[in-house]
């Protein structure tokens, strides 16, 4: 059981470093996209939160399951929120209709 916990955690760690240095290489054109994508794979880890949530049998287990949807809910709200925003920067529809150029 040690091991499981050790190999869990070395995963853990190697997928972090790695995803920090993937996205630190991303250029500054490719954010939105990828923003986009992002949110779409929180989606995805919601509906494992909401469905380990339903497969809880005590209440830690609820209460950790309940913090892991709220967390995730919000965190697919403000990516969406924050990539709406973004691309409102880039509509020129909106950049004509004040008169300028």
């Amino acid at each position: 059981m040690a091991a499981d916990l050790w190999t869990a955690l070395l995963i853990a760690i190697l997928a972090a470093f790695t995803g920090y240095e993937v996205i630190g290489r991303v250029p500054v054109l490719l954010h939105t996209p990828l923003m986009s994508g992002s949110n779409f794979i929180h989606g995805i880890v919601l509906v494992g939160a909401i469905v380990a949530l339903g497969f809880s049998t005590t209440d830690l287990e609820r209460a950790i399951g309940l913090v892991a949807v709220i967390m995730g809910a919000m965190n697919v709200t403000g990516g969406y929120v924050v990539t709406e925003r973004i691309l409102a920067m880039f509509d020129r529809s909106k950049q004509r209709k004040g008169g300028a150029p």
